[in-house]
């Protein structure tokens, strides 16, 4: 993939471990932000919200299953499992917990690499160069074959309820679009998490898209009922 605008949270307690990959995923044109204990995971997963988390099992405060099944509760963000452990059991663990791959220690940094290649591969798929079919609105495109979003100069690969949500709103400008519609179509009649996921997810959406994220310009807060996208949105 060229021109890498990902971001990968590297969660791990070995600092040289974590330097290395730091190096290492920069060098490949990744974005990186780096956390050393669970607890600093969760804080830096929620204020960035990353394209893909690479999470060691082993951490301390709070143990690498926790943060993997926190984080699989209410969002679909790649994980890649890290683990000294060769026990097969752990690695099946680490998948049925929710976790895209995994690789364990000790591990070549060009294969971490690939992995890291392969995963956001599959869950963002290739960008497409020829007939493209987007919705456009002033500098704002969204690719609804490559969950590619572009906003002036700068592209993101959206997460798929980030791509979702963005599609809906986009797609049904103009209309006042009710919470529970919403969360009904991108989590499921079935979803009895937080509640508030949702206006998470818009205030993502709002700091790529939005001049000012503080006064949204193109989604808007419809209070007590939901929220609408605001804007002349063209299909090409």
């Amino acid at each position: 993939m060229e021109n890498q605008s990902e971001t990968i949270l590297v969660v791990e307690d070995d600092r040289n471990i974590l330097d290395a990959i730091e190096r290492k995923l920069t060098k490949e044109g990744f974005k990186v932000i780096k956390a050393m204990n669970g607890k600093e995971a969760l804080e830096k997963f929620y204020a960035h919200q990353p394209n893909l988390v690479l999470l060691d099992l082993m951490l301390p405060l709070v143990d690498g299953k926790e943060i993997l099944k926190e984080i699989r509760s209410q969002y679909d963000t790649p994980i890649i499992v890290v683990t000294a452990r060769e026990e097969e059991v752990d690695r099946i663990l680490g998948l049925e917990l929710g976790a895209d791959d995994y690789i364990t220690k000790p591990f070549s940094l060009p294969e971490l690499v690939a992995r890291v290649r392969a995963v956001l591969r599959r869950t963002y798929g290739m960008k497409k160069t020829v007939g493209e079919r987007r919705l456009v609105c002033d500098d704002i495109a969204l690719d609804l074959r490559g969950h590619e979003l572009r906003v002036n100069n700068r592209s993101y690969l959206l997460p798929k309820k980030q791509f979702e949500l963005l599609r809906i709103l986009m797609s049904r400008a103009g209309e006042v679009l009710a919470r529970e519609y919403l969360l009904n179509e991108i989590w499921g009649a079935d979803y009895y998490g937080d509640k508030r996921t949702l206006d998470v997810h818009i205030k993502w959406l709002r700091d790529k898209i939005e001049p000012n994220p503080n006064e949204p310009k193109y989604i808007l807060t419809v209070r007590g009922v939901g929220y609408k996208f605001n804007g002349d949105v063209r299909k090409e």
